[in-house]
């Protein structure tokens, strides 16, 4: 058999463990803009970038939106496959497969309610605060992390650490910059929410895999994917449907 016809077998036979009877059951989050459901579908950049990539490897693909502790424990579980938007951390390695293109980098900042604007330049202004976070949330920057100076209150939901802000419930809310600016947009709270320019800490947003035979590989083969899908034009216009809507109204 030539050469060429022999590699197209194994790459076939590859993608066939995957692409097989059964779909690759994904998790993730709701988190606008970069994944969400609207009127019953699912949306968003990192979700539609994902989509197109997993179509061009020929892998069929199931969706679940759920709590963030409910992703971790399905993908611990077997229930699923695959997590969406996860952050890349040594302590995740032994379980999970990251590709080395991620799908979007995350500033994460301080919102707060217009008629509280407390100042934030550094931790110490934090002190005595109650500050809205999301749990199972990993903040990148480890003075923010494991500080004692304020406390943290976590919400079951993003929307529900924004109206709780609103409400006089927590002091300051954090989120990623671009996230917390859309779902502000979506509740009409921009003349109630705004943000400091601080920037807590940066990250990247990844899809990682479970360790499993069945999967070996399709990290690798979908960060060459996505890494060719970042430099068309496709992409571009993708990008630009999500950027941040009303950004200048909010600082």
């Amino acid at each position: 058999m030539p050469l060429f016809r022999t590699l197209l077998v194994i790459l076939s036979a590859c993608l066939g463990q995957v692409a097989g009877a059964d779909p690759l059951r994904i998790v993730s989050e709701p988190w606008a803009p970069y994944v969400y459901e609207d009127d019953g579908e699912i949306r968003g950049l990192d979700y539609e970038a994902s989509s197109v990539i997993f179509k061009r490897l020929g892998v069929e693909v199931q969706w679940s939106l759920m709590p963030w502790k409910r992703c971790l424990m399905a993908l611990e579980s077997g229930q699923a496959d695959a997590v969406l938007d996860i952050f890349h951390i040594q302590e995740r390695e032994a379980r999970m497969a990251f590709p080395s293109e991620p799908l979007s980098e995350v500033e994460f900042v301080l919102f707060y309610a217009r008629q509280r604007p407390y100042p934030f330049q550094r931790m110490a202004d934090l002190q005595g605060l109650k500050v809205g976070v999301s749990p199972g949330y990993w903040y990148a920057d480890q003075a923010f992390r494991t500080s004692t100076l304020f406390i943290r209150e976590p919400a079951p939901t993003h929307e529900a650490n924004l109206g709780k802000l609103v409400r006089d419930r927590v002091d300051l809310v954090v989120n990623d910059r671009r996230a917390g600016l859309f779902l502000i947009h979506q509740m009409g709270l921009g003349a109630e929410v705004g943000q400091h320019e601080r920037v807590i800490s940066r990250d990247r947003l990844y899809l990682a895999f479970r360790r499993e035979p069945r999967l070996d590989g399709l990290a690798g083969r979908f960060s060459e994917a996505l890494r060719r899908f970042k430099r068309e034009p496709a992409y571009a216009e993708l990008v630009d449907r999500y950027r941040e809507p009303g950004a200048g109204n909010l600082r």
